[in-house]
């Protein structure tokens, strides 16, 4: 029989199976799957792809673009074709419900992972069709690997071995299982059309059919999706796939994933109420429109100092990229949660602005579920938190999880996600996405899925902040997965206020190398941005367009100001001085002394602490060693850090960077006792600042936002001076620099060693900002070499020996997991050739910390999240989703060493233990009776304070 044939009702056999639902006894026949499969990928072509996406995967293919849509829906279709094998066996009533003929032919076959059996088995019929298919590299095995890659990795294919036409068909049953295989084949083939043979098979667009294939599957999966079509009335394959056909438009809009063009607005309403662009992103905007126009996509280095501008900057060049046609939409990612949040309120009232029908944001970090902002719109009430801390390994798409009605949003918000990008990994698909660094550096790893998250990544324009935060580590993974993005023609906007000049020649020559401009040929570029100012490369032929320096020198004169950068040695409690030695000045009297004035007349304050410890000890200090005013400490005076419980940590986040903001009411007094998770990409200012010593990009950055906004009037007992950040220089008694051993884990002891010698030798006068800023960031951040030459105590320091040790280490462990680059990925299992799973798997070197859980023990033993006792845990049953939400938002995270003594006290319940976001979770079990009595761990002791956090302490 032909293919029309088996087209027709009854044409050709359907008992296979590809679904089957315990609860209501429905089967759906393989073959119906995979035709919706197909029908689903040829619309997210159409309506999720972009322009340039679809280009480069014809182009790879080298076909037209509407026959590389047939041959990405035939390829999609495919991926289950596995399942014509010994996989039919494993549900028992499905197997009975299998033709007879079927059922008698299995012969001796053997199980293997179905995406395995439809790799092998299609590579056969796909050189039957003309698919060379005689190396690693050529079309048909590539096709092939595609189809095995579906579940997330691609896998190996041994051409003379296992894939070896007489091994698999042995394998996969007898000649009836065999002429069903080609049959199903040949019918997917006519009716998607694909008649047309790739000459190619190029590896970036590999990954994003690749991706396309897993977005259609777990669209198709999805129980709500396929049950009713296996209750219907039967139909023959080619009614079947017409009417998927009609279908897949509908899920996919219904599924969030159809792009959308946000509507040209004012610059004015886009940004909040600024009148006009600044002198930078007005030459960015003229001469970027220009170049884009001309030469199409490529990587835009903007620098400029804190409160400069950059983030809209990087919008309207967002705007810029998106609008040549090769992308839409943008991915923000920054280095920690509490910027995220940040950013994606800025996003959201970004998009918000341009009025579109529905757009929607999401926000993608570990704890997302902490910010109020994105779950207080129902998403606790049906969906899994949108977390990518892990990737289930079973489909998760069968989850109906209380999906909305046909054409209902959450809520009002046009800014809120569906349900279906809400899940899981799905997050990263939505248009507009603020996410964590982390999540977009895990595609440069060999990790499940990372072929989604490329695909994920490529179709917008990243914005990649804060580079400058980034250790070698992460900096050497955002180095190949720029490469990549190059490869794939995704523009990117990297953002910094103090990058070193070779640190953002790096990138963009990383960017240009994947963009098919090696190293050697950009040697001669200089890709080092003016500061402040712009540069733009072009990925088609690697010119560079930069700022003009009228442009560069009116907007360094519209925000010129002068800051003094001041060092006042202190005595460190860990330092112990010699008892014949002259008092010295603490660092706590030194604070209370610069504090004073705030806590007496009015003004608000920052205090950087280097560690959460010494946080909490300045915190108490200054609570009595004070004399405040308008009633004591109580709201005046507030402790932020990491180890608060989450939802404690991002309401006080909220509420700081509310009091501290450019409009509203500004408070009459307000010291916040911090640490450096109040450092980055938080809009805030403050009329006085005090830090402890750190690494001079660190200093810079706090400088930003001290005086920040010029129409805020400072306090009266301030008025005629200029902003002033003291920096704490903890010293022995001999007045060396002498870190306290708590503070050298936190970054490499030498910056802060580098930092201090160079502020003593500087001569004590102002700052001129942003002129000095390039030059001190290169002073300390550049060459270390140069540096120590500079300071006999830093070149007999061992630290500098350290710390390039420590910086070749990071590198070495980073290119350790690295995916290779693009042209040296002979065959796509290079991709995969470690098996790393995304728990696992390191964006940044040093221990995954585990979360813990502060829960009180009530009389009887039952746990409660609260001492009333009001909040009981689900102890005995498994946890709802709101419940789940709940318990995540009450964890905080410790390093994992403060847990390794773990007894079974501080295991969590047995019904949480197949939950993944609860798994690994460690019980802090407090007496109700004396909250404040520590639990111990081995040699150390925790317990959770009201208003310091979580207190550690050791043996």
């Amino acid at each position: 029989m032909g293919v029309r044939e088996d087209a027709r009702r009854s044409g050709i056999d359907l008992t296979s199976w590809g679904k089957f639902d315990r609860g209501a006894w429905a089967v759906y026949p393989l073959l119906f799957h995979l035709l919706d499969v197909a029908a689903l990928a040829g619309v997210v072509w159409d309506r999720y792809l972009t322009c340039g996406q679809r280009r480069l995967i014809a182009a790879g293919l080298g076909l037209t673009l509407a026959e590389a849509r047939c041959l990405v829906m035939f390829i999609a279709g495919l991926h289950d074709l596995g399942k014509l094998s010994a996989f039919q066996e494993q549900e028992a009533y499905p197997w009975a419900r299998v033709s007879d003929t079927l059922r008698a032919d299995i012969r001796n076959w053997q199980r293997m992972p179905h995406e395995r059996a439809s790799m092998h088995s299609v590579l056969h019929l796909l050189a039957e069709a003309g698919y060379p298919a005689d190396t690693s590299d050529s079309p048909g095995v590539l096709v092939a690997q595609i189809i095995g890659g579906h579940h997330g990795r691609f896998l190996q294919v041994d051409i003379g071995g296992a894939a070896k036409a007489s091994r698999v068909n042995l394998a996969l049953g007898g000649p009836a299982w065999q002429d069903l295989r080609r049959r199903y084949f040949a019918l997917l083939r006519h009716l998607t059309g694909a008649t047309a043979v790739p000459s190619d098979v190029s590896v970036p667009a590999a990954v994003l059919i690749t991706g396309i294939g897993i977005i259609a599957d777990r669209l198709a999966s999805q129980r709500h999706y396929w049950l009713p079509k296996a209750q219907a009335p039967a139909f023959g394959a080619g009614e079947h796939y017409a009417q998927a056909v009609r279908d897949a438009p509908t899920v996919v809009e219904e599924s969030g994933l159809t792009r959308i063009t946000l509507p040209q607005v004012p610059f004015t309403q886009a940004h909040g109420g600024l009148e006009r662009p600044n002198a930078l992103q007005a030459s960015a905007i003229g001469k970027l429109t220009a170049a884009v126009g001309k030469k199409g996509p490529g990587i835009l280095v903007v620098i400029d100092a804190t409160g400069g501008g950059k983030s809209v900057t990087a919008l309207e060049a967002a705007r810029i990229f998106n609008a040549c046609g090769n992308t839409a939409g943008i991915l923000w990612l920054l280095p920690t949660m509490a910027t995220t949040d940040a950013a994606y309120d800025l996003l959201e009232a970004y998009v918000a602005a341009h009025h579109p029908e529905h757009a929607p944001v999401s926000l993608v970090h570990s704890h997302s579920y902490d910010n109020t902002a994105y779950s207080d719109h129902r998403l606790a009430a049906h969906e899994p938190s949108t977390s990518d801390a892990y990737w289930p390994d079973a489909d998760d798409g069968d989850d109906d999880g209380g999906r909305p009605a046909a054409g209902e949003r959450p809520e009002e918000r046009v800014t809120v996600p569906d349900g279906w990008l809400r899940g899981w990994d799905r997050a990263l698909l939505a248009q507009f996405t603020v996410a964590t660094h982390d999540q977009a550096l895990m595609a440069a790893l060999p990790v499940r899925f990372s072929a989604l998250r490329m695909l994920a990544l490529c179709g917008r324009t990243v914005i990649v902040d804060e580079v400058h935060a980034l250790p070698p580590f992460m900096r050497q993974t955002l180095s190949r997965l720029l490469h990549w993005l190059g490869a794939l023609g995704c523009p990117v906007v990297l953002l910094s206020a103090t990058l070193p000049g070779h640190i953002s020649s790096q990138l963009v020559r990383s960017y240009l190398d994947g963009a098919g401009h090696p190293h050697p040929a950009t040697a001669h570029l200089d890709c080092r941005p003016p500061c402040p100012g712009w540069l733009y490369a072009a990925a088609s032929d690697a010119s560079l367009a930069r700022i003009g320096p009228a442009a560069a020198d009116a907007h360094a004169d519209r925000h010129r100001r002068r800051a003094d950068l001041r060092l006042r040695p202190v005595r460190h409690p860990s330092c112990t001085d010699p008892e014949d030695t002259p008092a010295r000045e603490s660092r706590l009297e030194r604070i209370t002394h610069e504090i004073a004035p705030v806590a007496r007349s009015g003004g608000c304050a920052a205090v950087y602490c280097a560690t959460m410890a010494d946080a909490q000890t300045t915190y108490t200090h200054l609570r009595t060693a004070l004399d405040w005013s308008d009633g004591g400490p109580d709201g005046q005076l507030f402790l932020l850090h990491g180890r608060l419980p989450g939802h404690q940590r991002e309401a006080l986040t909220r509420r700081i960077r509310t009091a501290l903001a450019s409009a509203g009411d500004r408070p009459g007094r307000l010291v916040v006792v911090t640490t450096s998770l109040l450092d980055m990409s938080l809009d805030i200012d403050v009329d006085v600042m005090v830090s402890d010593l750190a690494p001079l990009r660190t200093l810079l950055q706090r400088l930003g936002r001290l005086w920040r906004f010029d129409h805020i009037e400072r306090p009266a007992w301030l008025c005629g001076g200029r902003p002033r950040l003291i920096v704490l220089e903890p010293t022995d008694h001999r007045g060396r620099t002498l870190l306290p051993p708590a503070w050298r884990p936190l970054d490499s002891p030498f910056l802060s060693l580098a930092t201090a010698a160079y502020l003593a030798r500087r001569p004590e006068q102002p700052l001129t900002l942003p002129d000095d800023v390039q030059q001190l960031v290169e002073a300390v951040h550049g060459d270390a070499d140069a540096l120590a030459r500079t300071d006999a105590t830093l070149r007999r320091s061992r630290s500098r020996t350290l710390h390039q040790a420590r910086t070749r280490t990071e590198e070495h462990h980073s290119a350790l997991h690295l995916v290779p680059a693009w042209y040296d990925t002979l065959s796509l299992s290079d991709l995969h050739r470690q098996n790393l799973h995304p728990r696992e798997a390191a964006t940044r070197l040093g221990a995954t910390p585990r979360r813990l859980l502060p829960v009180y023990r009530m009389s009887g033993g039952r746990l409660t999240l609260d001492a009333a006792g009001t909040r009981p845990l689900p102890e005995h049953r498994k946890p709802t989703t709101a419940q789940i939400r709940t318990i995540l938002q009450h964890t905080l995270p410790v390093p994992a060493a403060w847990v390794a003594g773990r007894t079974r006290d501080h295991r969590i319940p047995a019904s949480w233990r197949n939950h993944a976001l609860l798994a690994d979770l460690v019980l802090l079990p407090q007496d109700v009776g004396d909250p404040s009595r520590p639990v111990r761990f081995g040699r150390h002791r925790l317990h959770l304070d009201g208003a310091l956090g979580l207190v550690h302490t050791e043996d």
